[in-house]
């Protein structure tokens, strides 16, 4: 008879933390539809929100739990809801936020607290003639961004440029014939892993633009 091994986690429990510690009245969106609404990094917790006449999304520092004062300044040059935020790997002062009005802009974040609204993004991205879905940072190339789009397409932006709009990205991955749901790398950026509206998963060379394999759901 096998030796029975106890697990060290079978009689823990987790317990809720403290109002105090929590991150207290903070008005989520319910637009973002199946994507995250949050994203994390050293620095801050960004939170995608409802914001009049278009689309917005907060940063809070990470250590300012409690309650969250109503009129805490914003992040809100989106002309429609905004659907994805990711931080970039390599600045915890740069996010990038994608939206329904076919969009993506690249922020900069002041390391001091926010005072007021934030309307102006360092750089946008003009591409997609529908809306951006998702956003993935490249996690080993500086600058590089990938955009999904309600368009089909996968756009390759290279953010290392002076110019304030890019409008070409320097690829188009033209695989899906349907919405891209979600998007994965692996640890290198040497893959992509992307799972389609099609019921297909893919996984794509995106150096090259070719699909490496197919595999059904």
């Amino acid at each position: 008879m096998g030796r029975y091994r106890s697990s060290k986690f079978r009689h823990v429990y987790g317990k809720a933390a403290s109002k105090e510690k929590c991150y207290d009245c903070v008005p989520i969106t319910r637009n973002v539809h199946d994507n995250h609404f949050c994203a994390v990094n050293p620095h801050f917790i960004a939170v995608v929100t409802e914001c009049a006449g278009g689309g917005a999304f907060l940063v809070i520092p990470i250590h300012q739990t409690g309650k969250l004062d109503p009129h805490y300044p914003k992040i809100c040059g989106h002309k429609g809801n905004v659907l994805d935020i990711k931080w970039n790997p390599f600045n915890d002062f740069v996010i990038a936020s994608c939206s329904e009005d076919a969009t993506v802009k690249i922020w900069d974040i002041p390391k001091h607290l926010l005072t007021r609204n934030i309307t102006s993004p360092k750089k946008e991205l003009l591409g997609h003639i529908r809306r951006v879905g998702l956003i993935e940072w490249h996690p080993t190339a500086n600058n590089i961004l990938f955009s999904s789009g309600y368009d089909y397409k996968i756009m390759i932006w290279n953010l290392d440029t002076k110019d304030a709009v890019i409008s070409n990205p320097v690829k188009i991955l033209d695989a899906h014939k349907d919405v891209v749901l979600s998007m994965s790398f692996n640890t290198d950026g040497s893959l992509l892993a992307t799972a389609c509206r099609d019921r297909k998963i893919r996984l794509i060379d995106p150096r090259a633009g070719t699909v490496l394999q197919v595999g059904c759901v």
